[in-house]
């Protein structure tokens, strides 16, 4: 089966799909939970930015017995584009059966959306998520949520209360940290396990590109909507880019070396980035993680144009080196001993001979399988622990100062509303002049 999208970034442009095609093979789910039998699955949408549109074809394309029955968005407008192009994928395929009623807008939209379905799909900006995941839970249904998971330790705690109860209630939570799902990944991180490396003394993390869209204020809009249309820019929203993109490579740090850290330290700023539509987040972090065993992590991501792009993770051992993207194993001296190919993976993909399977699609894949077969899949607690490892490193940024994985998790920081309407007024607000208020090194205090 061909896909029509590389991931969910880039899922809808101008309301019409991005062209890379993907070769992908839905699992075979032989085997039904007891009482589920051949259940045709309802699907709701909560979130119809290009991410969600691409999550929910990845969903639909995973199980053959599921239909998209909601979408929920704080803009209606969202919701319209995001069906348009969710329609045009799969042609004349019953799998969207989205009445009018059942596109819900507003603020507390997600729970009707969240109310028709057996999975739920969350993709609104991360600030949401705490509130939507609990909604959700406490209703029963299976989840797959992007990351991060939260902006703040307040919501941290909450998604880590939710997790036990997913858990106790054998529900199945997927997370969107999905070189988890990829086969070069899966593949590193076993042959790490089986010592080709020797312990993991540090090692480095990239995310340096020139940065992602900006949503110029537009006449006629209050203060709430102009922040909700450009919402990578402000924190109760996004959490800054060192937690909404940066993220995935700080998971892999966590993940390969079998811990979360214990501390972190560094520095950042806006040099560049500085304009009254870049809201309040640094174009640029660079934080020292360092963790129970000794190892000792940089990271680094960048958002300026005309700069070094990288995005890639290296760490360094006891006895060789890993570098991601090359998906290469070094000795000491820098000889090669490894390099990943799908013929000599431990990991067995899903793909055809030349190609391996598209990691976003096969979050879902592995999701409605373990579904179907009466499995629990739990990303949640990783998804939490390493959301809040990136909330650490810009803690550490904005205030210079070394703060510790437990400061952080106790944190009375809350910079997310539990609710809002239109007349609400956000947290942050710019001066006279249009500027927002911008973290300062020194000076912004650790709360």
């Amino acid at each position: 089966m061909k896909t029509k999208i590389n991931s969910r970034r880039n899922f809808i442009k101008n309301t019409t799909l991005a062209t890379g095609a993907v070769i992908t093979a839905p699992l075979q789910m032989n085997f039904m939970a007891p009482g589920l039998g051949n259940k045709k699955l309802k699907l709701a949408l909560v979130g119809c930015g290009g991410r969600g549109s691409g999550a929910a074809v990845q969903a639909l394309t995973a199980d053959p017995d599921v239909e998209l029955v909601a979408m929920a968005d704080a803009f209606p407008d969202r919701i319209e584009k995001s069906l348009k192009g969710i329609q045009e994928h799969f042609g004349d395929e019953k799998k969207i059966n989205v009445k009018e009623k059942n596109r819900f807008d507003g603020f507390d939209a997600y729970k009707n959306a969240i109310d028709l379905a057996d999975v739920v799909i969350l993709t609104t900006p991360p600030g949401f998520r705490p509130y939507h995941f609990e909604y959700a839970i406490n209703n029963d249904k299976h989840v797959f949520m992007e990351k991060p998971v939260a902006t703040d330790p307040v919501g941290i705690r909450k998604v880590l209360e939710m997790a036990k109860i997913a858990k106790e209630k054998k529900l199945n939570v997927v997370v969107g940290l999905q070189r988890h799902y990829q086969s070069k990944y899966i593949d590193l991180k076993k042959r790490i396990e089986n010592g080709a490396i020797g312990q993991i003394r540090s090692g480095q993390v990239y995310w340096n590109d020139a940065g992602v869209w900006v949503k110029k204020r537009k006449a006629g809009q209050t203060e709430l909507e102009y922040q909700m249309r450009n919402w990578y820019y402000f924190n109760w929203l996004c959490g800054d880019h060192i937690l909404e993109q940066h993220i995935h490579n700080i998971d892999v740090a966590n993940w390969f070396i079998g811990e979360y850290p214990k501390s972190a330290q560094g520095m950042g700023g806006r040099q560049v980035r500085n304009g009254k539509d870049h809201g309040e987040i640094f174009d640029h972090h660079f934080v020292e993680f360092t963790y129970p065993s000794g190892a000792v992590i940089s990271s680094q991501c960048r958002h300026i144009p005309g700069t070094m792009s990288r995005v890639d993770e290296v760490f360094q051992g006891t006895k060789g080196s890993i570098e991601t993207s090359k998906g290469e194993i070094t000795d000491l001296q820098g000889n090669s001993q490894y390099k990943y190919s799908k013929n000599e993976a431990y990991y067995d993909t899903t793909s055809d001979a030349n190609q391996d399977a598209n990691p976003y699609q096969v979050e879902h894949d592995k999701l409605f399988a373990s579904i179907r077969s009466g499995g629990v899949i739990s990303d949640t607690e990783n998804g939490a622990k390493s959301t809040l490892s990136a909330i650490l490193g810009r803690m550490a940024t904005y205030t210079g100062k070394k703060i510790t994985f437990e400061e952080a998790l106790n944190s009375q920081l809350h910079l997310m509303p539990e609710s809002l309407t239109w007349d609400s007024i956000p947290p942050s607000i710019p001066d006279s002049n249009g500027y927002y208020p911008i973290p300062t090194p020194g000076k912004t205090k650790f709360i």
